[in-house]
């Protein structure tokens, strides 16, 4: 859809009757001095039989608002393949939340950051030839605007207009620390009004001249986005928008943790502050987050630093007020606090916390070598080249690459130019290295006798970059494997998307298998856990490296050995009475066990607090 349609035309007659009405520097709720006290809970991060419950756990901090993202790639990984069911039932968390007495602020991006993997853009749209993302560039444009004939007819019969509890809908989400496409995000404005969206529209961005400059839009509410220094930003938004109400639309509260960093904390004292400060300026605000979750599966995203990738872990308990597991923290009692000593009204109490399942070792049984597995898995692509995990139509997991080059006496410097993001590499079944971008640019020397090798290299995608320049970057080999000067060519390939493997395919891939013929050091195994009833859990895998874990056929998501975090939330509703099956993909070194823990281990703790000094 080009900038050129009616959807301006459509835009001009302004949006009607919305909830929330600004005056005076405030807002209004159906005609009454409102604020907003919001918490971030994203729908996708929260197992949707424990819904209910985190969203009461919201009622009891005493705030009157859930924010949400929609994660376009959540619904659509296959291009007009649009899933809502189950999980993805989008209509059902809005509708829950409503029964609760919480308004809804619904965030559809359709970019969405969220250190969700390629900020929520479908793998197929970033991974198109020639697109450019978050832009007026007329391809884009088109697939935003066939997603929103999907997304906001579901979104609009929710407006609080008619009867629903969605009060207002945020534009794009923090343009302005991206780019300054003012026709992009006028188009945007112009297609949520054209697409039945009546209630409040605002924009959210970095409480920067810079940031709100390219992120704001004329005549749409501007907020921001921050972690401290409450009155400076409020005072910069009056500054710039005269009228307005103040609202930090998201205060960071805590942050998320990359792989290999410690596990970020905001003193519960500290965050209860910023809270208190914001309240005392007159402001309305939200968590980020109120309650984290999980990035299940592959769904976790990446930062690039300039240097190097930053690779965002399983966890998001983002040391949040209702921690990843639905306990009640300190910094939750705190920030009720304040609340009630702004509101004067006491929220009911909090539920006790979830049950969490005893302390318990469990043997892990190798089924299959790492290579054997893999071998086996997928269908074999031939090329010239090793192909883009985007060529291969694969979204995540791993891709298997085999060539068989002529390696000479003495031997030869093996590169990989365009690593991403990690390779384990194997020379005639034997593992030589393990590899990421700029090691594989550097080089590994691998020995030759003058014939032909089986080279294997198995590459990881560590989660697509979700913030900054390089968002839509692809995976896998995206330039060329060379010996000395000379390339690589003719490549076999297999895509092995784990986040589609289920308890089937895993047992298929077990079929057969010899556990003991493969020397890599990885591989596939297996854990059974017998349980009475179903409760929670926190995984450990004590002297194991680095791999996936499912449970009962269901991708919980990655391990890592060098954390921060030391154990892995299992929700209760993945859990059933009697045996359940633990299993375990590893890519470097197997442990002999699975432990089961008593309590969450995130890892040594470091306090982060964004200053954007």
């Amino acid at each position: 859809m080009s900038l050129s349609t009616d959807l301006a035309a459509v835009a001009a007659a302004g949006p009607g009757t919305s909830a929330l009405a600004i005056a005076d520097g405030g807002f209004l709720r159906d005609g009454r001095p409102h604020r907003i006290f919001s918490g971030s809970v994203h729908y996708f991060r929260v197992h949707p039989e424990q819904w209910r419950d985190r969203l009461e756990r919201l009622v009891a901090l005493g705030l009157n608002t859930v924010d949400t993202y929609v994660a376009w790639n959540f619904h659509e990984r296959r291009r007009g393949a649009v899933d809502w069911s189950g999980w993805r039932d989008l209509e059902r968390f809005i509708a829950l939340a409503g029964e609760l007495g919480l308004d809804v602020i619904v965030r559809p991006g359709p970019y969405i950051c969220a250190e969700w993997d390629n900020g929520g853009f479908p793998a197929w749209l970033s991974g198109a030839p020639g697109m450019r993302l978050r832009s007026s560039h007329p391809a884009y444009l088109d697939a935003v605007d066939a997603w929103f004939a999907e997304l906001l007819p579901r979104l609009a019969p929710l407006q609080a207009a008619h009867g629903g509890p969605i009060v207002a809908v945020q534009l794009e989400n923090e343009y302005g620390s991206y780019g300054d496409d003012a026709d992009y995000l006028a188009w945007l404005r112009d297609r949520l009004v054209a697409g039945g969206i009546t209630e409040l529209i605002y924009t959210a961005d970095g409480p920067t001249e810079l940031m709100q400059d390219g992120g704001s839009v004329p005549g749409v509410l501007a907020t921001a986005t921050f972690g401290s220094r409450a009155a400076q930003a409020a005072s910069m938004l009056r500054e710039r928008r005269d009228g307005e109400p103040f609202v930090c639309a998201e205060l960071w509260n805590g942050w998320f943790d990359h792989w290999g960093d410690p596990h970020h904390v905001r003193t519960p004292a500290g965050a209860a502050g910023v809270v208190a400060d914001i309240l005392a300026e007159g402001g309305s605000l939200s968590l980020y987050m109120a309650h984290g979750g999980t990035n299940f599966g592959l769904w976790s995203g990446a930062n690039h630093d300039g240097a190097r990738l930053q690779p965002t872990q399983t966890s998001y308990d983002s040391h949040a007020p209702v921690a990843e597991n639905g306990a009640i923290t300190e910094k939750f009692r705190l920030i009720r606090e304040v609340l009630v000593d702004v509101t004067g009204q006491v929220p009911p109490e909090a539920s006790p916390t979830p049950a969490v399942l005893p302390a318990e070792t469990l043997p892990l049984r190798r089924v299959a070598g790492l290579l054997e597995t893999v071998r086996r898995a997928g269908r074999e692509v031939r090329t010239a080249m090793p192909p883009s995990f985007e060529e291969l139509g694969l979204d995540a997991g791993l891709a298997l690459y085999r060539a068989e080059p002529i390696v000479p006496r003495g031997g030869a410097l093996l590169t990989v130019r365009g690593l991403r993001d990690r390779a384990v590499v194997f020379v005639d079944g034997a593992r030589v290295a393990v590899l990421d971008a700029d090691e594989a640019a550097a080089g590994v020397r691998i020995a030759g006798e003058g014939r032909a090798v089986v080279l294997e290299l198995l590459v990881e995608n560590q989660g697509r970059i979700n913030y900054g320049p390089l968002l839509g970057e692809g995976k896998g080999i995206l330039g060329g494997v060379q010996l000395d000067r000379r390339l690589v060519q003719r490549w076999s390939t297999r895509a092995l998307p784990l986040d589609e493997w289920d308890a089937e395919a895993l047992e298929a891939l077990a079929v057969g298998a010899s556990a003991g013929a493969d020397k890599t050091g990885g591989g596939l195994a297996t854990a059974t856990l017998t349980v009475e009833e179903p409760a929670d859990a926190f995984l450990a895998f004590p002297g194991s490296g680095k791999g996936f874990v499912w449970v009962n056929g269901f991708l919980l998501g990655r391990y890592w050995e060098i954390g921060p975090q030391l154990t892995y939330y299992v929700p209760s509703p993945l859990l059933r009475a009697g045996e359940n099956t633990i299993t375990v993909l590893e890519l470097e070194r197997l442990g002999g066990t699975v432990e089961l823990r008593e309590q969450a281990e995130l890892g040594p703790e470091q306090e982060y607090i964004e200053t954007f000094d």
